[in-house]
């Protein structure tokens, strides 16, 4: 039975007659399954922080660490004497190995990926949110219910302009509340004078009457 080694980069399977071998001074072995683990290797890479190796999906949390299953894939130098009996038992459970470690990896995946999708729409509504000055001012909906009603093309532009108008967004609303606060105080003011102006037209139309009482 040939052995089919583990690329010591990426952790992806190495077949036979394929890859890279390279041995070390120290006459230790690495296997490479393709160019592009060598080259990082020889980069002195490290594989944690590539994104597309083994070593950072477990490091991430993306993959089982900790399972039974992951015990068999583990390198055994035990020389065994042949036994066709053996043999058959070795194949079929390797098999029902494989099938229990996909289950279970399926079994991880959707626990991990649970509640993305929630995640996604709260983000998603939130640069909404943040961002909604950019968006159109009439939805395509909208513009279609105005057109049902028989409204033309420039009229529908007129009422976005309208509506971009009075719509404020960030600091403009600052700006809009410091000017409506101005124009109260303008109001007021105004209210004030005018209520002078009466006051002393009152006082001159009562001295006016007392002249006249005295003449």
């Amino acid at each position: 039975m040939v052995r089919i080694e583990t690329c010591y980069f990426c952790s992806r399977p190495a077949y036979p007659s394929k890859g890279i071998t390279f041995v070390r001074n120290d006459a230790k072995v690495f296997r490479f399954c393709r160019s592009k683990c060598h080259k990082n290797f020889k980069m002195k890479r490290n594989p944690r922080k590539l994104k597309w190796t083994k070593a950072f999906r477990k490091a991430a949390g993306k993959e089982m660490t900790v399972d039974s299953t992951l015990q068999f894939a583990a390198r055994r130098n035990v020389p065994v004497r042949y036994d066709r009996d053996l043999m058959q038992k070795t194949l079929h459970a390797m098999e029902r190995v494989s099938e229990i470690r996909a289950r279970r990896e399926r079994v991880f995946y959707k626990k991990r990926m649970a509640g993305k999708r929630e995640r996604e729409l709260a983000l998603a509504r939130r640069l909404v949110a943040e961002n909604e000055h950019l968006l159109p001012r009439l939805r395509g909906s909208e513009k279609k219910k105005l057109r049902e009603e028989g409204l033309t093309e420039e009229e529908i532009e007129g009422m976005e302009v309208e509506k971009e108008k009075t719509k404020a967004f960030g600091k403009e609303k600052k700006r809009v509340a410091i000017a409506l606060e101005v124009d109260e105080d303008e109001d007021e003011e105004g209210l004030e004078e005018i209520d002078e102006d009466e006051e002393d037209e009152d006082d001159e139309v009562d001295a006016d009457d007392m002249d006249m009482d005295a003449d």
